[in-house]
């Protein structure tokens, strides 16, 4: 078995190559799965839909909204924001 193995929106579904949320282990392959991590935002914030300021903003963050983070490397976390919406905010956003 390789590469994805059903289709899944990445919008709402926490898949990259590299990593996946474990809720999708034997639906989605990847290199490592991982364990949302309950954080919350300590500012406003964009949620972007790639690691980067030039990044198409997909939603609006408020401080204090919960953000599921699976991953958190170069500036920049990734996971679920409120409502489920995958994506990535600064790390300088998130509190405990």
């Amino acid at each position: 078995m390789s590469g994805v193995s059903v289709d899944l929106d990445p919008a709402i579904h926490a898949f990259r190559k590299d990593l996946a949320d474990t809720a999708l282990a034997g639906r989605i392959i990847a290199s490592h799965y991982a364990e949302p991590l309950l954080r919350h935002l300590s500012l406003d914030t964009p949620l972007r839909d790639a690691p980067s300021p030039s990044a198409e903003v997909v939603a609006a963050l408020s401080a204090g909204d919960a953000f599921r983070m699976l991953d958190c490397s170069l500036g920049w976390a990734w996971g679920y924001a409120p409502g489920g919406r995958v994506g990535y905010v600064e790390t300088k956003t998130i509190g405990a």
